[in-house]
């Protein structure tokens, strides 16, 4: 194949795999690609990892070695169309402001669709796409791998067993020490890039907002550049108001030199207080894979939340609440019993609007010192 650095083609027989493992195409290689996607595409029974598309000789080594030489590798989508009759999933992984054209060449190439968050920049785009999709009878899901966090499935038991009572507030920070910006597209003041961490942690806290307590009625944000040289917001707080009566507080920041905790949900009966980032994501980093039968996303009993009323944490209140496990790769088992027709779409395109209705609310009132009603 031409100018990709690899001697397997993209077309010819079916890809690597069990034999009637739906064949995925993965496009992007950065962090969400290597980090997050091709590992659990590749530890999902009955998906296999057929085609990553990288243009960059590095990635396209690292794929190789960690996949195999039976792996495919395209230096561009366009490789992916041309043989689409040999796919049946493809995962977009590459920078944001190309969610959109990708997903809507994927749709029209007639292949279901896996989106990286967020699906696009501005919630009518989101609902074009999710058009598409239902008019063509095709899947489109959107990664918020962030819901299989084991805070998040530990404090969605907790609600289900009605543990709090009702819910008044709900906090939720997804804080970092980052001094010094890093620089990339990630981080970029260019609009078209869809940088900054509105954008980018805050599609993960708005959508688990809106998963445990439902719609949004209005809006209040402040969104901050803090740091020397950054371009884009590094410090975004959002208040949600939902329309159950529950207040959602919302942290993303790059510049927190003193985490707060990862969850702080008060409701009338007790509260739930959780620190500590799931463990999933760096496991993943360090290279380590989900395996069946092997203990995955476990945390150590220090790191568990505690669980009361009338006392801090700090001071001894409340009681230890066992953390479930995380569970990454439950989002992908579900897209493939979806595809097969055992199973619901796990993350919709329509979900993906609605918060990304929320992110652009929170804009807007950002920039004009405004409580937005949705």
């Amino acid at each position: 194949m031409t100018g990709t650095g690899s001697e397997t083609p993209a077309s010819g027989p079916p890809g690597p795999g069990p034999e009637g493992a739906l064949r995925v195409g993965l496009i992007g290689y950065g962090l969400a690609g290597s980090v997050f996607h091709a590992p659990l595409i590749a530890a999902t029974e009955g998906l296999a990892l057929d085609t990553v598309v990288t243009s960059n000789p590095d990635r396209q080594a690292q794929a190789r070695a960690e996949f195999g030489d039976d792996l495919r590798l395209a230096a561009s989508p366009d490789e992916l169309w041309d043989r689409a009759d040999r796919l049946d999933l493809i995962v977009v992984a590459s920078p944001n402001k190309t969610h959109v054209a990708l997903a809507t060449a994927a749709l029209k190439a007639g292949l279901p669709v896996v989106v990286d968050k967020p699906l696009a920049g501005t919630a009518a785009e989101a609902r074009e796409l999710a058009s598409l999709a239902d008019e063509r009878g095709l899947l489109l899901s959107v990664f918020q791998n962030r819901r299989w966090d084991n805070d998040f499935r530990t404090l969605r038991e907790l609600l289900a067993d009605g543990a709090l009572g009702d819910v008044w507030r709900f906090e939720s920070r997804f804080e970092r020490w980052r001094p010094r910006p890093k620089g990339g597209w990630r981080e970029s003041g260019d609009p078209e890039e869809i940088g900054g961490l509105l954008y980018d942690l805050g599609s993960h806290v708005v959508d688990q907002a809106l998963t445990l307590f439902g719609p949004a009625v209005s809006v209040y944000a402040e969104v901050d550049v803090r740091r020397p040289g950054a371009e884009a917001d590094d410090d975004t707080f959002i208040a949600v108001t939902h329309a159950g009566g529950v207040r959602s507080h919302l942290y993303v920041s790059a510049t927190t030199a003193q985490l707060g905790p990862r969850f702080r949900v008060l409701g009338s009966r007790a509260g739930y207080v959780k620190y500590g980032l799931d463990p999933q994501e760096a496991a993943l980093r360090e290279g380590r894979r989900p395996a069946p039968g092997a203990p995955w996303g476990v945390e150590p009993e220090s790191m568990w939340g505690t669980v009361g009323s009338g006392e801090s944490p700090a001071t001894g209140g409340g009681r230890p609440l066992p953390t479930l496990p995380g569970d990454y790769p439950a989002y992908y088992a579900a897209v493939a019993a979806a595809l097969r027709g055992a199973g619901e779409n796990p993350v919709t395109a329509h979900e993906a609007a609605a918060a990304l209705d929320v992110l652009e609310a929170a804009r807007r009132s950002a920039r004009d010192g405004v409580t937005v009603t949705l």
